[in-house]
């Protein structure tokens, strides 16, 4: 591998989703727009906002990933991307259809949570009241 090329791993709460050597540029989205990232660039950290990460291999390759809101930290070579949510896909095409149908799911799940909170703090509510009557 060539020296002058970064190592990029991305950092998941409860997993790294993936780990790559021999990166020659990295574009992400921040607050506010793209932000890329080259090997011989100063050290930085932003904050991430939901969007595309692209990256660019030693062999020419391009790979692009959906991520949620996070940060980056570039320290020499290595750069850290840590989100809470990726979606690796081929082509922009597949990609967007992954996060659509992961999206889709996500909203579901939290409805279903919304509505457990919902049932759950009118039920404190109601005993709450009961138990000052009871007084």
């Amino acid at each position: 591998m060539n020296s002058g090329l970064m190592h990029l791993k991305i950092l998941l709460p409860f997993k790294v989703f993936a780990e790559v050597e021999g990166v020659k540029r990295i574009v992400l989205e921040t607050a506010q727009g793209s932000y890329g990232l080259l090997p011989h660039r100063l050290d930085c950290t932003a904050a991430l906002v939901p969007g595309i990460l692209c990256y660019e291999t030693e062999a020419g390759e391009e790979f692009f990933l959906a991520v949620d809101e996070g940060v980056v930290a570039k320290a020499g070579m290595e750069v850290l991307v840590s989100v809470r949510h990726a979606i690796g896909g081929g082509e922009l095409g597949q990609l967007k259809e992954a996060v659509e149908e992961e999206f889709l799911r996500l909203g579901e799940q939290e409805q279903a949570l919304r509505t457990t909170l919902a049932k759950l703090e009118s039920d404190f509510m109601r005993r709450l009241v009961e138990f000052h009557k009871q007084r």
